[in-house]
């Protein structure tokens, strides 16, 4: 992993090199995924087929009810329990963020309100293949289902023509009727401009890897997408020399071991802190599967920082924007109210990022790349549109109608003025 100082006298702009050089590898796809959206556009299931037997082996774009509970029947019964335990918790958080409407009257007797209204059908990607999120379902599905969203479509890519039996029993869990077995910028594709098959939708959400980011970034505009870049993982960890280097090591790992474009950073003011924590990184990554993916993720986007004040460590985590932050530390509370770049934070040393991924009830979907300077994860909010009601009484026109006029007419729009004047009582 490359290791940074902060009293190095080009510190700034190297960690700012480093970040910019993996948010190009991430964006760095667009171009590759034009060419397999406009052939889904022009030769729909015959392509998005081509590239399901190309990519994931898969021949089947829609399973049946049968193969889906075929499939739900091998499940651990503890797996299901687990995924009910973490349905409920999600639902019961996502529930308290439901909006209320707002009406008010003025003293013209103007009206006006501002409605939530749910979107019609959403899209939710769930990443599959080799590796499978049932936890990903429930954060996707739950808050649209909050939000009274009536077409939900789950697309999830397979690994060797099957679903994962965990994603499938989450997806039942919410109720969802539509699910197909596709993925990649191809789904992207399908989802948004529809095939015989399938039934094209308002918005898609869900993190992917950076194919998927860069598809839905191509195709909205034709589609809603989430207001973030929910791409590749991300975690920072701040910690102090009372953190334990053993679990710091695991909560790195955790992160790196999803994509091989997951971006890793520790930063401690401790040295010999950060020396133990590259020790039991390199011990920890002998006892996972997925070793080879994380291990690549560590040593192309992993980065150790020795910082050596609490205000640089605030600058440069708000800097970062990382996806996910721990504050592995024992002053957390001095740095929670200066840190507001983030998609979330956990305080304390039992707060582990793996934890808030699955039963916990916060959202997992975040946003990725830089883009928690400007937006936030999943919400309900992800699944209502807004919209303005405005009913003018005859007094409220004649009496905020001038001061109108003169704008319009201070702007050189004369038509403006004109449907205006046309209402005013003449006097």
């Amino acid at each position: 992993m490359k290791e940074l100082s902060s009293r190095n006298k080009n510190f700034d702009i190297t960690l700012e090199n480093f970040l910019l050089k993996r948010r190009n590898r991430v964006k760095s796809n667009s171009i590759s995924v034009s060419n397999i959206i406009n052939d889904i556009k022009k030769n729909g299931d015959k392509a998005l087929l081509k590239y399901e037997k190309k990519f994931n082996n898969n021949i089947i774009i829609k399973p049946t009810s049968k193969q889906i509970s075929k499939r739900v029947a091998y499940l651990d019964k503890k797996v299901k329990k687990a995924i009910d335990i973490a349905y409920q918790r999600i639902y019961k958080f996502h529930s308290l963020q439901k909006f209320k409407n707002i009406s008010y009257t003025d003293k013209f007797k103007n009206k006006l309100e501002y409605k939530y209204i749910p979107i019609d059908s959403v899209a939710i990607y769930v990443p599959g293949s080799s590796a499978s999120y049932p936890s990903t379902v429930l954060m996707n599905a739950i808050p649209a289902i909050v939000a009274g969203v009536k077409r939900i479509v789950m697309i999830n890519p397979s690994y060797k023509g099957k679903q994962n039996p965990a994603v499938l029993y989450a997806a039942r869990k919410c109720k969802i009727k539509e699910i197909y077995s596709i993925g990649g910028p191809s789904a992207i594709a399908a989802a948004t401009y529809g095939t015989k098959k399938i039934k094209k939708v308002n918005k898609i959400v869900g993190p992917g890897n950076a194919f998927v980011a860069a598809a839905k970034k191509e195709v909205f505009g034709d589609v809603g997408i989430e207001g973030m870049t929910a791409g590749p993982s991300e975690i920072t960890i701040v910690c102090d020399k009372l953190s334990n280097p053993e679990w710091v090591a695991s909560d790195l790992i955790g992160q790196a071991e999803h994509d091989i474009l997951a971006q890793c950073i520790l930063i401690s003011k401790d040295k010999k802190f950060i020396k133990k924590v590259k020790i039991e990184i390199k011990d920890q990554l002998k006892e996972i599967p997925r070793s080879s993916i994380a291990r690549k993720s560590l040593i192309n986007n992993g980065i150790l920082i020795h910082i050596n004040s609490d205000q640089k460590i605030t600058d440069v985590v708000n800097k970062i924007a990382p996806e996910h932050l721990e504050l592995n530390v024992k002053n957390f509370k001095s740095f929670v109210s200066k840190i507001k770049n983030s998609g979330s934070i956990c305080l304390g040393k039992y707060a582990v990022m793996a934890m808030t991924d699955y039963n916990v009830g916060s959202n997992h979907i975040l946003p990725t790349n830089g883009s928690a300077k400007y937006s936030s994860g999943i919400s309900v909010n992800e699944f209502y549109k807004r919209i303005s009601y405005i009913n003018l009484s005859k007094k409220g026109i004649e009496s905020l109608g001038p001061s109108v006029i003169t704008l319009a007419n201070y702007e050189g729009l004369a038509g403006h003025a004109q449907s205006i004047k046309k209402r005013i009582r003449r006097k």
